[in-house]
C-alpha cells in the first residue's frame, strides 16, 4: 500500500480558501461536496483533483455531465491544465452514462465500487461528479451501504470526493451520511447587493465539525477558477 497517510492534499492552492479547508484534505478522507445548481460544485471538485495531481497523486474522475474532451477543456478554461496529466496516465476520466437495467440503481452503485477496486493501486484520489441521480433513485439502505463501503476504501488509503445536489438527501439522511464522512462542504448562491455570488461553507473537515468562520464568498473567473471575494 502507498504510504500516503501522513501527507495532505492542498485542495486549491489559494491561501484564503485553503485556510478554510484546514490546510487541505487529508489522505484517506471521505468527502461529501453538496450544493445548489450553478454554485460551483464541479469547479471545486476540479480544484481538488488538480491539487492532488500537483502533490504527485494519481486521480480518477467519474463525470456524469462531461466527456473526456469536454472535462479537460473545462479545466483548461479555469486555468487548470489536465491534458499532460491525462496523456501521462496520471489522471483517468470516465464518463458515466446511466441506463437502468433490471438491477436498478443498486447495480450502478455496485459497478462503481467494483470499478474503484479494479483501478491500478496508484490511483488513490477518486471523484464522482455527481451521484445525484443515483441518490434520488435509491432507498436509504442502499445509500448508507454505498457510503459505508466508500469509507472502508478510505480506511485503506483512498481519498474519495462524492459530489451531489443538496436536494438529494432529506435532513435525516444528511445526518446519517455526514457521520460517515470525514469532510462535508456545502456550496450555495447568495445575494450580494444586486448580484449573486457563490459561497463555500466548510461544515466538517478532517473529521471535525466547523461552526464559526467557516464561509468564504467567491466568484468563478476564466483562467483562474475560484477567486475569493
Amino acid at each position: 500500500m502507498m504510504k500516503t497517510e501522513e501527507k495532505t492534499l492542498f485542495a486549491i492552492g489559494n491561501r484564503e480558501i485553503d485556510e478554510k479547508l484546514g490546510g487541505g484534505v487529508s489522505i484517506g478522507s471521505l468527502l461529501l461536496t453538496e450544493g445548489q445548481s450553478d454554485a460551483g460544485k464541479s469547479v471545486l471538485a476540479l480544484h481538488l483533483l488538480c491539487g492532488a495531481l500537483r502533490e504527485g497523486f494519481h486521480g480518477v474522475y467519474y463525470a456524469m455531465e462531461h466527456t473526456v474532451k469536454s472535462l479537460i477543456k473545462a479545466a483548461e478554461s479555469l486555468g487548470m491544465s489536465m491534458e499532460d496529466y491525462f496523456l501521462l496516465d496520471r489522471v483517468r476520466i470516465y464518463p458515466i452514462t446511466l441506463r437502468m437495467g433490471s438491477g436498478g440503481v443498486e447495480e450502478y452503485f455496485d459497478v462503481l465500487l467494483e470499478h474503484f477496486a479494479a483501478l491500478p493501486e496508484r490511483f488513490r484520489f477518486i471523484t464522482v461528479d455527481s451521484i445525484t441521480h443515483l441518490i434520488t433513485h435509491s432507498d436509504d439502505t442502499t445509500i448508507i451501504d454505498f457510503f459505508s463501503k466508500c469509507k472502508d476504501l478510505c480506511d485503506d488509503g483512498y481519498t474519495i470526493n462524492l459530489v451531489t445536489h443538496s436536494y438529494s438527501f432529506d435532513e435525516q439522511m444528511f445526518v446519517r451520511v455526514r457521520a460517515l464522512c470525514d469532510g462535508h462542504l456545502r456550496l450555495r448562491l447568495e445575494e450580494a447587493g444586486e448580484r449573486l455570488v457563490k459561497a463555500l461553507e466548510v461544515l466538517k473537515i478532517q473529521n471535525a465539525e466547523r461552526r464559526t468562520g467557516n464561509v468564504i464568498m467567491f466568484d468563478i473567473e476564466p483562467n483562474m477558477g475560484m477567486r475569493p471575494i
